[in-house]
């Protein structure tokens, strides 16, 4: 459905219902799936033949809803996961193996960081963190011969740094290597990674995708541009045969779909995290309004940093909307009418203590360990989603001790704000 809008894709793309079948996608609630022989259950054992076996695997319910989310980045396929955290992991395992090293922002959401400075670090695979903000020629040096990855977030989380995209891009391919941009909070209705040259999407579903908070899932989308086999050396999993699966060779037989297909095939088979049938019919109902509910969380957020950035309560608001933010000129520049999410971090004059009685005096907003969905929450990372790290950590991650999440919904903005300044007033 290329050819369509985005408004359009997410209403239509992933499932064309035929004469007599339900307009509404279908939840495949089955596990199994029934053939007449022998032979043809063993051709799509064997790769040879597109079909379902077992949801493990693959699933029409979940397929039509990462076909849409596919067609929503402009990828080739897509993939979803039972989280954001597995579509991360699964994203960079795909090529990565003991005694591969990943290179990374880092500015990323506290649990991507642990994943690849602790998690991966017990598989064999190293992980240097970069600035987000630096140079060319400084990410350049954290490169090494075992590179296989770049990765990164379009918006951070909670930082809220605005990656350069076609910066990180350069430096990626410079290196034969592909760059993953975790693009949850922009979301393609505000920034379409591929067309800045990034290779790989993924995304927490969880969020604005879902937009209700009523499934966890997350979702791997490859833009098909990165050429696997000019770098056969490095990624010998997806050039050479897999002696796991039949011999195959993933980029001969598939294509630019060889990376979904390897994940799939490979990762899923062995690792599991699929999501649900019914969470993927949940998570196609929040894409159905994903650009009107975008276009909201945007509009509210923009008049919400106003007020705070006018508040003498308030020392700093991070917020790319705003005409003297750090990163105001990279929103025009990658995301849509420079519009980027909900999402605002700021700090209070009274620092840590007196963001903790803000939070406590809050009676619309929900203290909730959550982002980007349609009622109002707000969080204190410190305390929260960041725990894990020292001071030393939170600094490159962007996060002060004080620092204030606060994911604006899609309330009336009159409500939100009389929430916020009468919570400031005991601050």
């Amino acid at each position: 459905m290329s050819h369509y809008d985005l408004e359009t894709k997410c209403l239509h793309s992933g499932y064309t219902p035929k004469k007599g079948e339900p307009c509404a996608l279908p939840i495949y609630q089955s596990t199994t799936y029934k053939y007449d022989t022998t032979d043809e259950m063993g051709r799509l054992f064997d790769l040879k033949e597109e079909g379902y076996f077992y949801t493990r695997l693959q699933n029409p319910t979940n397929d039509a809803v990462a076909a849409k989310i596919a067609d929503l980045e402009g990828g080739v396929a897509g993939l979803l996961t039972s989280s954001g955290q597995a579509a991360n992991f699964y994203a960079i395992f795909n090529i990565c193996e003991a005694g591969d090293h990943v290179v990374a922002a880092s500015t990323i959401y506290g649990g991507t960081f642990n994943l690849l400075g602790v998690t991966l670090k017990k598989l064999g695979i190293d992980c240097t963190f970069v600035d987000t903000d630096a140079s060319a020629e400084e990410i350049a040096a954290a490169f090494k011969p075992n590179t296989k990855v770049l990765f990164a977030e379009t918006i951070a989380n909670p930082a809220l740094v605005i990656l350069d995209i076609e910066k990180f891009a350069k430096v990626a391919h410079e290196h034969e290597v592909p760059l993953i941009v975790d693009n949850t909070f922009a979301t393609p209705v505000n920034c379409r990674p591929f067309e800045w040259g990034a290779d790989i999407v993924t995304h927490s579903t969880t969020k604005y995708m879902d937009g209700h908070a009523v499934q966890v899932g997350g979702a791997i989308v490859d833009s098909g541009n990165f050429d696997w086999e000019a770098y056969g050396h490095k990624y010998h999993g997806l050039t050479e045969p897999d002696e796991s699966y039949h011999g195959v060779v993933y980029t001969k037989q598939f294509g630019k779909k060889a990376y979904i297909t390897k994940a799939t095939t490979q990762l899923m088979r062995d690792l599991g995290s699929i999501p649900s049938p019914e969470n993927c019919f949940l998570l196609n109902l929040g894409l159905e309004t994903l650009p009107l509910r975008v276009e909201r969380h945007c509009e509210n957020a923009q008049k919400v940093a106003e007020f705070l950035d006018a508040h003498e309560k308030v020392s700093h608001v991070i917020y790319a909307g705003l005409p003297d933010d750090k990163y105001h000129e990279l929103a025009q520049k990658y995301m849509d009418e420079g519009r980027t999410c909900g999402v605002i971090s700021f700090e209070l004059t009274g620092g840590r203590d007196a963001a903790v009685r803000f939070m406590d005096n809050l009676k619309l907003a929900n203290i909730a360990t959550h982002v980007a969905a349609s009622k109002t929450m707000v969080l204190h990372p410190a305390s929260h989603t960041h725990r894990q790290m020292n001071d030393e950590q939170l600094r490159e991650a962007g996060v002060s001790p004080g620092m204030i999440r606060l994911s604006v919904g899609i309330e009336s903005a009159k409500d939100i704000i009389n929430d916020l300044k009468e919570a400031l007033k005991n601050a």
